[in-house]
């Protein structure tokens, strides 16, 4: 294999470099994160929005988010050089240098975090972001080459946007705020198992630990997704039980709950590559749905109290 100072030399440099920084930031990723940041941040808005702090929370993130993406592709440079799925990023293909790379994490996580000291009200949202840069960085990213583990130390970054959004607004963490977190925490567990399933044979070339790569019949696998999703069901009711969400949710989240462990079943039955792209399908308008419902509960409770 080529190294990237050689691949720098030979590879013709007609890729837009603008594309190269944006594909720095993992957009598709940063945008689910800015999401959950924003659900949070409305779910944990008293009274009417203040649109301004939404604002500048969605900033910061967006420029720290920017960073720890940068930062985990520099990591991961050597790695990222062996799999198909990650070969032609811009840092192992060669057209940015690591310095550069380097350079664009630590800034923009620098400018995010500095951005939301000074510009929001409650400067713990601005402790939970470091949180989750750091522990994404340098506990998830490094533990991928040691443990299987890492899928579910990696939750926990994964599922702290949400928490930024609800701190930025209250400037408190209670229960309604750990809620959550565990519902995006559980359901991290089968959403990426139902990646590392389908990369299984990349994930092993370049030497991750990744639970299916280590499991060729798909049994501790499947096992491990039923398990998170039928835990994840009575998690997502939780907000009905703490008096935040009435029975319209917990019907409708009960309903997604099955709806996603359906298809969990279904790979259960039969692991393969179809059926675990199903799962991750599934996945991808389970949490979606379940915040939105959680937010028209949050918006129909507004709308009832300013009658």
């Amino acid at each position: 294999m080529k190294t990237a100072a050689v691949m720098n030399e030979t590879l013709p440099m007609t890729h837009p470099r603008w594309l190269d920084v944006l594909e720095l930031t993992k957009p598709r990723i940063a945008l689910m994160v800015l999401f959950t940041v924003g659900i949070g941040a409305l779910l944990g808005s008293q009274g009417a929005l203040d649109v301004a702090q939404l604002l500048h929370v969605l900033v910061g993130v967006a420029f720290v988010a920017a960073g720890a993406s940068a930062l985990n592709q520099w990591l991961e440079r050597h790695t990222d050089a062996l799999m198909r799925r990650t070969e032609n990023r811009p840092l192992p293909a060669g057209r940015l240098s690591s310095a550069e790379v380097l350079s664009f994490g630590i800034a923009c996580s620098v400018i995010g975090l500095g951005y939301m000291l000074i510009l929001l009200t409650h400067w713990l949202a601005a402790v939970v972001t470091l949180v989750t840069l750091l522990s994404y960085v340098f506990v998830y990213t490094p533990l991928k080459k040691q443990t299987t583990l890492n899928t579910l130390i990696g939750a926990v970054p994964g599922a702290l946007p949400p928490v930024i959004g609800w701190t930025a607004m209250t400037g408190s963490l209670d229960l309604a705020a750990l809620v959550l977190f565990l519902i995006v925490f559980i359901w991290q567990v089968p959403h990426f198992l139902a990646i590392a399933w389908i990369y299984r044979a990349d994930y092993a070339r370049a030497g991750l630990k990744m639970l299916p790569g280590l499991d060729e019949d798909g049994a501790a696998t499947s096992r491990q997704m039923m398990q998170y999703t039928l835990a994840l069901i009575p998690i997502s009711l939780l907000p009905v039980l703490l008096g935040n969400a009435s029975l319209m949710y917990g019907f409708g989240a009960a309903g997604l709950g099955l709806f996603f462990l359906r298809w969990v079943w279904a790979f259960a039955l039969a692991p393969t590559d179809g059926k675990a792209r199903k799962v991750l399908h599934a996945s991808l308008i389970y949490l979606p749905s379940v915040l939105a419902l959680l937010l028209l509960e949050r918006w129909i409770r507004f709308m009832m109290a300013q009658t």
